[in-house]
């Protein structure tokens, strides 16, 4: 049986500058760490969970910093779990006329599923990445994800999936740094990672065209339909609706003498409705696929609420369903109330959980 480390640091190190630094930071105290890539998508070549493709970029990066720190580096290919969590339901969200938030889903399956059990069969350990947020234990004992310091580069919103269990075992070094300041370190450390770009928040579809990718890797197809106003008059016709989100303006091709936005996206009868921008607000929503970070005893009823990545937070009531559901009722109207994306709750910079929007 091997034997188990519970203290190892296992870095996540994708090749790029945030995970190059956690990983330095992360070896300063000096504890037993080690580096690991996963290979999880190429648009070139079929990866699955137990085969070791060549290397890509990624990965020769990563491999390139753990010898720079000294510090042992493996990977592994977990694209078979990829493709089944992530890109599957990615495309089988927009089947059904949602806004999928594929981030959410990797994290949660991935970053910290898969690879904890990976973690697991190398002996156990702590998983560091370079994530901005911070897990802080409170003085009960128990561990809190929490927003980073820098609010404009804080990844809490797509972290809400993670099991409560696991927070005790994840560190985001990150966490009280600006993205700045990052940069500064890995070239004092002389990172080679220091000036490379930021990756895209959905790496797959790095131009932000989901309906070419989706008719590239997928049998789906999405028909032309009519736009309609929310009386359901004809409006005219649109182009498929994988090409439209809640909220959008730009790129309709209808003119009708006023600014339109889409309010809804029906797959029942391919209609995309479109309204005024005055339309787009509503102060309730409901969601599914909750995951609660704290105990369930001690969620409030009164909390702060994102319902997309760069939205303010939002005062709101909170009611647990019967159905494992939760239902907010915001305090002002909020735009574009958006099926597929997660609503995530906070209490001040304490990440309570989160959900899917119905």
């Amino acid at each position: 049986m091997m034997e188990r480390n519970e203290k190892k640091k296992w870095i996540a190190m994708s090749g790029g500058v945030d995970s190059a630094v956690a990983a330095y930071l992360s070896i300063r105290d000096g504890l037993d760490a080690e580096g690991v890539t996963m290979r999880l998508w190429s648009d070139g070549e079929t990866l699955s969970d137990t085969e070791h493709p060549e290397p890509d970029q990624n990965r020769t990066d990563a491999a390139t910093v753990c010898r720079i720190l000294n510090l042992p580096h493996r990977s592994v290919s977990l694209g078979e779990t990829f493709q089944k969590k992530v890109l599957d339901r990615f495309m089988d969200d927009y089947a059904k006329g949602l806004t999928p938030n594929p981030c959410v889903e990797c994290n949660r399956c991935l970053k910290f599923g898969k690879l904890f059990d990976l973690i697991d069969q190398w002996g156990g350990g702590l998983l560091v990445t370079g994530h901005y947020a911070r897990i802080e234990q409170e003085t009960d004992g128990t561990y809190r994800l929490k927003r980073a310091k820098d609010t404009a580069k804080d990844q809490s919103y797509f972290l809400w999936g993670i099991s409560r269990d696991l927070l005790s075992r994840i560190r985001f070094p990150l966490g009280d740094y600006t993205k700045p300041e990052i940069r500064a370190i890995a070239a004092e450390k002389g990172l080679p990672a220091a000036s490379r770009s930021d990756s895209q928040d959905i790496c797959f579809v790095p131009d932000g065209d989901y309906a070419r990718f989706i008719d590239a890797h997928s049998d789906l197809s999405f028909p032309k339909g009519n736009f309609i106003s929310p009386d359901g008059k004809i409006l005219g016709e649109h182009q498929g609706m994988i090409h439209y989100t809640i909220g959008q303006r730009k790129g309709l091709g209808i003119a009708l003498g006023a600014p339109a936005f889409v309010y809804r996206k029906n797959t029942a009868d391919n209609t995309v409705t479109l309204c005024s921008d005055a339309e787009l607000y509503g102060k309730e929503l409901t969601a599914s696929c909750v995951n609660l970070l704290v105990e369930d005893s001690l969620l409030p009823s009164r909390v702060e609420a994102k319902i997309r990545y760069r939205h303010a937070p939002a005062p709101a009531t909170v009611t647990r369903l019967e159905d494992g559901r939760i239902h907010l009722l915001f305090d002002t109207p909020q735009r574009a109330i958006t099926p597929g994306q997660s609503v995530v709750l906070y209490d001040g910079d304490t990440v309570l959980g989160g959900g899917t929007i119905d």
